[in-house]
């Protein structure tokens, strides 16, 4: 029997036009990878504050899209992939290029190996963040945590060598380079709870508006003007700033577990014995119906 195009019982895919909410975020983080992309090969030519400049801009690409497919509703799975492929290629695989090329190629081995395993660590700690999103068992408080640095300031921070190097500070030692990049990549992978603020909701006063423009403004200008003073003094007060987003969690999971003792304390205690009075009645009903 021939294939009858035309038959209703054909099965037919029918692709209608893709809405503009959903092309928005993806556009973005497109973007964002060009500016990875791009990044490495400036620091294959050897044009360093290029390179780091185009992290940076890929690093706030990256809180755009997110934030913007949120506002008009424009999340979806193929958005999602796509992020989690653009957040490897520039903040896993472009930092270690960089420093790869900038330094560590004097250790040989030892230096790629260095800028491989933080590709790797990148890499690993998006996929574990990908499969734990959606875990049902984690404690409400856990919400206002990642689990490890995430990938982006993972790719600011472990930049900070460069930038110091910028700024005319001695270079350190390549082996030096090379302990802190695995450092940053333990970091990466590790369990430590590192406080992500995506839940706080603040409201601005509206006397606060102005002031907060301002502020903002001010801060751009600043980065335009001192990138590497900013990112340098940005670095190291977030790293200064890990032991207490880890104390900020284990204050949370005391007291969730204190309140759960709390719950549990009413039905774990034992039945009160009644003993029935031997005392005489006045009545005449058997002692069972008193």
């Amino acid at each position: 029997m021939p294939f009858d195009l035309n038959s209703p019982e054909t099965p037919r895919r029918r692709f209608g036009p893709i809405p503009v909410r959903l092309l928005v975020p993806n556009v973005i983080t497109l973007l964002a990878i060009c500016a990875g992309l791009t990044a490495i090969r400036l620091a294959t030519e050897g044009r360093m504050e290029l390179a780091v400049a185009a992290i940076v801009f890929a690093a706030v690409l990256d809180g755009i899209d997110g934030r913007v497919a949120r506002m008009i509703k424009g999340q979806s799975k193929f958005g999602a992939e796509l992020d989690s492929l653009a957040d490897f290629v520039n903040f896993g695989v472009a930092p270690g290029l960089i420093l790869y090329f900038w330094q560590l190629h004097f250790l040989s081995n030892v230096g790629w190996i260095a800028a491989m395993v933080f590709a790797i660590s990148g890499g690993l700690r998006l996929a574990r963040f990908n499969a734990t999103m959606d875990d049902p068992n984690k404690p409400a408080f856990a919400a206002n945590f990642f689990t490890g640095v995430p990938a982006p300031a993972g790719a600011i921070t472990v930049l900070l060598p460069v930038y110091m190097g910028f700024l005319g500070a001695p270079t350190p030692p390549a082996v030096l380079t090379a302990v802190y990049t695995l450092l940053i990549a333990f970091l990466m992978v590790s369990r430590l709870p590192v406080f992500s603020g995506k839940t706080v909701k603040m409201r601005v006063a509206p006397e606060m508006v102005l002031p907060l423009f301002v502020s903002v403004v001010l801060f751009i200008a600043l980065l335009i003007g001192y990138p590497w003073h900013i990112l340098s003094a940005c670095s190291v007060l977030y790293l200064l700033s890990l032991p207490v987003g880890w104390r900020s969690y284990r204050d949370h999971q005391r007291n969730a577990a204190t309140a759960q003792q709390g719950k549990a304390a009413p039905s774990g205690q034992k039945p009160t014995l009644v003993v029935n009075d031997p005392a005489p009645r006045d009545d005449d009903r058997p002692a069972r119906l008193n």
